[in-house]
C-alpha cells in the first residue's frame, strides 16, 4: 500500500501479552512462571522465564532483554521471591531475548553462574560471533529495501548484546548435578545447541524455543529464521516421545491440555520436511 511502513521484524515469536503466574509444586521441584509484559517496536509481547527451585538452590531459566532486572524482580516479588536468592541462570541458547539481561544480572548479583550447554558457551561468552547475527548479516542483501533500515537497526541490537563468562556446561542431554530430578534435553534446530528442561515427575517440559504457543496451537519459534527446519522438527519428533502434562513454552506460557494430539498435528505439517 502506498505510504505504508513497513518494518522489519526480528526472529523472535511473540504473541499476545498473558497476565499469569503459576507455581508446580512436587515438594521438590517447585516452578514458578514468571511473566514479563513489555512494549517494542509498536506491539505489546509477553515472555515466560522460569524460577526453579529445589531444597535450598533457585535458578532462573532465561531471563530477557537487557534492562528486563526489573521486571525479574517484580514478577518474581509478587511470589515472595527475592532475586538475591538466584545461585545460578540456565542460558537455553543465545538469543538475546533469552541472555540478553545475563550481564546485567551478573553484575547485581556476582555469586549468580552462568549455565549453558558445551555448543553454547562460546557465544554466550562472546568467544564466537553470535549465529542470530550472522544469519542476520547473511539475509539483508536480499531483504526488499524497505526491510533493510530495521534489519540493521537488528543487527546493531544484536552487536550490543554483552557477553558473560560461562561458569559451568551442562549435559545436552542428562540430569542436572545442581538440581536433582530436572534433566535437559537437547532440542537443536532453532539453534545447535539449543536446550529444554524436562521434569519426569510433574511430567512438565520447559521447552523455550523449541515449540512456542500461538492461538492454542503449537508451532516452531519462527521456522523461517530456524538455522535449521529439518532438525527443529525432529526435536519436536524427539518432544513427542516424552510423557507431558505441562507444557512451559518461553513464548506463549503453559499448555495442560491437548499437548500429544497438538504435537502430533505440528509434526503432521512439517511431514514433508523430513
Amino acid at each position: 500500500m502506498a505510504g505504508q511502513t513497513r518494518t522489519f521484524r526480528p526472529p523472535f515469536h511473540s504473541p499476545s501479552p498473558f497476565n499469569f503466574a503459576i507455581q508446580l509444586n512436587d515438594m521438590a521441584t517447585d516452578i514458578t512462571i514468571l511473566p514479563l509484559s513489555f512494549h517494542q517496536a509498536g506491539h505489546d509481547h509477553t515472555i515466560f522465564p522460569v524460577l526453579i527451585r529445589s531444597g535450598n538452590e533457585c535458578i532462573l531459566v532465561d531471563g530477557g532483554y537487557e534492562g528486563f532486572l526489573p521486571l525479574l524482580e517484580q514478577a518474581a516479588g509478587k511470589h515472595n521471591i527475592s532475586l538475591s536468592s538466584l545461585i545460578g541462570l540456565i542460558i537455553t541458547h543465545h538469543d538475546i531475548d533469552h541472555m540478553g539481561c545475563a550481564y546485567e544480572i551478573v553484575k547485581n548479583f556476582p555469586s549468580v553462574k552462568i549455565y549453558t550447554s558445551a555448543m553454547e558457551a562460546p557465544y554466550v561468552s562472546g568467544q564466537k560471533k553470535s549465529l542470530r547475527l550472522q544469519q542476520a548479516e547473511n539475509m539483508l542483501p536480499d531483504l526488499p529495501d524497505e526491510y533493510k533500515a530495521g534489519a540493521l537497526e537488528f543487527q546493531r541490537l544484536l552487536q550490543s548484546m554483552r557477553p558473560v563468562v560461562v561458569n559451568h556446561t551442562i549435559p545436552e542431554n542428562g540430569e542436572l548435578d545442581f538440581l536433582k530430578g530436572v534433566f535437559t534435553i537437547h532440542t537443536p534446530g532453532h539453534m545447535p545447541g539449543h536446550i529444554s528442561l524436562y521434569i519426569p515427575k510433574t511430567k512438565t517440559l520447559v521447552a523455550s524455543d523449541a515449540l512456542v504457543i500461538e492461538n492454542g496451537e503449537l508451532e516452531i519459534a519462527n521456522p523461517q529464521f530456524a538455522l535449521d527446519i529439518k532438525t527443529a522438527v525432529e526435536s519436536v519428533k524427539k518432544i513427542a516421545g516424552l510423557k507431558i502434562e505441562k507444557l512451559i513454552c518461553y513464548h506463549g506460557g503453559m499448555m495442560e491440555t491437548g499437548i500429544d494430539s497438538k504435537l502430533q498435528g505440528l509434526l503432521k505439517k512439517y511431514e514433508t520436511i523430513v
